[in-house]
């Protein structure tokens, strides 16, 4: 696919061609975005006794959106 066929606006494309100009280390930076995650983000370290334990700490804790719940 090119952007002839795909119908990408003009302005990504400049945005796009922008970006490739740009260090890697400044892509890099710019590439990730930090996102609170709550519960997740309280403490550095945790450990659980068994998996059992951890899985009732996610459903009790943490967010659905986050994804740590059980399908």
């Amino acid at each position: 696919m090119d952007a002839t066929t795909t119908k990408i606006p003009a302005e990504w494309l400049a945005d796009f061609e922008a970006a490739s100009r740009r260090a890697l280390p400044l892509r890099m930076r710019y590439a990730f975005i930090h996102t609170e995650k709550p519960g997740l983000d309280d403490r550095a370290f945790r450990a659980f006794d068994t998996m059992a334990a951890y899985r009732e700490w996610c459903e009790r804790t943490l967010p659905s959106w986050l994804g740590y719940g059980r399908v």
